[in-house]
Order: structure tokens, then sequence, then C-alpha cells
């Protein structure tokens, strides 16, 4: 339960950590002053007061005759105002309890030290509490002074451990959020190169765990760009290598004389051929995985009409729902090979074709939608394994590539029941 109010962020548990800390300190730092410093210290001022009030009353009654004489000398000794209100009767209103002791430690003083009825009043006057006491002959008003009941100390106390944890809480927060930026910095970093945006190497920075972190990465990303260059320029040499005899068999195959004996046999093995090479470009497509190209923003509609008309010319009946310009960062020649291997893939197994494009918050989902007879459920995910039977006609490569690019885009294809009765693949792009 408390898991779910706790900050998800490194900023926002680390300031967290810091913050629990400070709180009980302040805690229990306030509650050894109230409960001790300035509980002592009120009951001492309160008692003076109530002392004070006590004698002065005395006096009045032993000198009733003298009230006025000793009411000016009371109020020039203590320098407390006071009067007399002879014949008032004195109100008994409920006490307003206040924050602190203070009002809790004069009431008590003035309990033990008067034994009379009496009022407090703590709210008319910011500088004075009003005291009525009732006495035989009328009611004795005291404005006794407030710095007199509690120490204005306890102002200058409470700023200061409140501005000093205030300070310290800002430091702290300015200096976490440097050392977190690091690491976010360090993340994008990494999750751009997963996706195939090369920004070149990160700058070390933070604390010294984070720059070896980020020294590792960028170690790292320089090995994974040396292999993916090793491998695609042995890629390369293995593709002249292998297309230069199959274009030697192309040539002898049209040099033959097609005699009627020969020309069943031509045919043939001139269509083995080409179905070597597209094998063959399909196995390099896969191996190389469309690693060398850069991301750049792409205009998805652009490239779906591109996809569509492509797949009119070679004969596909194909429709392309109207959508609104939408700029996606991609690497355009693969992205347009992922939806020109889920159209072919279409292609093969129905005659009508529907591609559209269906925004959704931070992605971008692309439908191919197809008549076909579809792929049951339980064969779904099992037909993006290469060379899987069944996948597509040829290597059984199509889906298994067009999976491979929308991963390195930090995408996802599904296939799913379409609308047309086939199957729907869904092709998923972060936008």
């Amino acid at each position: 339960m408390i898991k779910r109010f706790l900050p998800r962020g490194l900023l926002g548990r680390s300031l967290l950590i810091v913050l629990v800390p400070l709180v009980i300190l302040q805690a229990v730092t306030f509650t050894i002053f109230y409960g001790g410093h300035l509980d002592f210290i009120s009951r001492r001022l309160s008692f003076a007061i109530a002392g004070e009030i006590a004698q002065t009353i005395q006096l009045l009654h032993r000198y009733p005759e003298d009230a006025r004489y000793t009411m000016n000398n009371a109020m020039r000794l203590y320098e407390v105002p006071m009067r007399l209100i002879p014949g008032s009767r004195l109100e008994i209103r409920p006490r307003v309890n206040l924050p602190g002791p203070m009002d809790d430690d004069l009431a008590a003083a003035l309990e033990a030290k008067v034994r009379l009825p009496f009022t407090m009043d703590w709210t008319s006057d910011s500088r004075a509490v009003l005291i009525r006491v009732q006495l035989a002959g009328g009611v004795l008003e005291v404005e006794a002074p407030r710095k007199r009941l509690y120490p204005s100390t306890v102002y200058l106390f409470v700023l200061w451990v409140v501005g000093t944890a205030l300070l310290l809480f800002g430091i702290a927060a300015l200096f976490l959020r440097n050392q977190v930026r690091a690491i976010r910095r360090l993340a994008a970093a990494a999750e751009a190169f997963g996706l195939g945006r090369d920004r070149g190497p990160i700058k070390p920075e933070g604390a010294t765990e984070v720059r070896q972190a980020a020294t590792a990465f960028n170690r790292m990303q320089a090995r994974v760009q040396r292999f993916l260059s090793q491998r695609t320029e042995m890629l390369a040499g293995v593709s002249h290598d292998l297309r230069t005899p199959l274009t030697r068999l192309r040539l002898a195959l049209a040099v033959l004389p097609k005699t009627p004996e020969l020309e069943a046999d031509i045919a043939d093995m001139t269509a083995d051929t080409a179905e070597m090479e597209r094998m063959i470009a399909g196995y390099l497509a896969f191996a190389r995985g469309e690693g060398a190209e850069q991301a750049q923003p792409v205009d998805i509609s652009a490239l779906l009409e591109d996809v569509a008309s492509a797949a009119r010319r070679a004969g596909a009946a194909i429709d392309l729902a109207q959508c609104e310009s939408l700029t996606v960062r991609l690497r355009p020649d693969a992205a347009r090979r992922a939806v020109t291997n889920l159209v072919n893939n279409a292609r093969r197994h129905a005659t009508r074709i529907q591609l559209s494009v269906q925004p959704q918050g931070r992605s971008v989902s692309v439908l191919v939608d197809d008549n076909g007879p579809g792929i049951a459920p339980e064969r779904r995910e099992s037909v993006f394994r290469p060379f899987e039977s069944g996948a597509d006609e040829g290597t059984g490569l199509g889906l298994t590539i067009a999976r491979d690019i929308a991963r390195a885009h930090g995408g996802e294809i599904h296939l799913e029941q379409s609308p047309l009765g086939g199957l729907r693949a869904r092709l998923r792009l972060p936008v």
C-alpha cells in the first residue's frame, strides 16, 4: 500500500531519503524544545505574572480605602496596566486553547496564586493578554504584556530551524538533480542507440560511478558499430561472390539454343536461378537488418502511398485509406521494406488488401488488412520465426524481417483478425 504513494523516479526517492531524516530531526528538536526549555520558561513567566496579580489583590483586600493608590503603585512597580471596575460582574466564557503551553501555564498559575474566578482573552489584543478577576467589589482587569508570558526567541528559533531545513533541502535537491540528469542522459543515449539513432559518444559527467557507466557505454557503442560495419562489408563481399556465378549461369542459359527438346529444361533452370537470387537477397537483408541507415523525419502517409503504388504495379488490388499527414522519425528504407513485406505476404494469400494508419497517443499503427484465409491464433506467433514453413512463399523471412525492423525502431508487429475476414498485421511505431 505504501509503495503506491512513493515516488518512482530516482530524484524523488533520493530527495525522500534526505527529507525523511530531516523531518524526523526537526520533530525531535521541536519536541525537546517545547517539552523542555519552552515549557519551563513559560511556567516561570506565568507564575511571575500570577504572583503580581495576587499581590495586588491582597493589597486591595487589606487597604480597600486606598484602592486608587494601590492600583497606581502596582502599575508603577510591575509595569502592567491594571484597572478596577467597581460593581462589575465577570462573565465566564469557555476558554480558547492555543498552540503551545502558554495559555495552560497561565491558567494553572492563576488558579494556584489568585484562587478567584477569572477569564483570559488571548485574541482581542495582539500585544497583551486581557485577564479579568472577579473580586468582592468588582472586576480587576489586567493587560498582561505577551512578551512577559513567553520569550520572543521562540520565533527566531522556529525561523532558524525551518530556514536551515529549507536551505539544506534546496542544496540537496540541486545536487541530486545534477546527478540524476547525468543518468537520464545516459538512459536516453542508450534508448536512442537501441532504436538505431546514432548520436555519437556521450560526455561522461556526474558522480564517478555514472562517469564509469558513460565511458563503458561509449566503448560498447564503438564496438557494436565496428561489428556492424565489418559485418556489412563482409555481407557485401558475400553478395558479390554469390551473385557472380548466378550471373554466369543466367548468361549461359541465355545463349543456349532453345530447341524443343531443351526449352522446358531451360525455363525450369531460369526459374530456379531467379528463385536463388531472391533467396540470397532475402538472406542478406535478414542478416544486414538495415542497420547502417540513420533515422530521419518521414511522412508516413507518403511512405504508404509509395508502397501501395508499387503493390498496384505488381498487380495487387490494394486500397489506401485517406489519412492526414503524419511525420514520424524512422529509417525510411527499413520502414518501407517492413510495410512492403507485410503487403507482399497479404498479396500472396488474398485478393483484396487495405492499408491504413491509426494514430494512438505516442505511437502510430500501420494496419495491413486482407480477405485471405488468415492464420489460426495459435500459429500467429510462430510464423515470425525465421524459415518457418507457411510464413510466406520463398525464403520464409518476410514477416521475420518486418518484425526485426519494427523492434529496431522500438515498435512491434502483431497479427489479428481482420474486419475483411482475413488477417490484420498491425505495425506499431513510436512517434
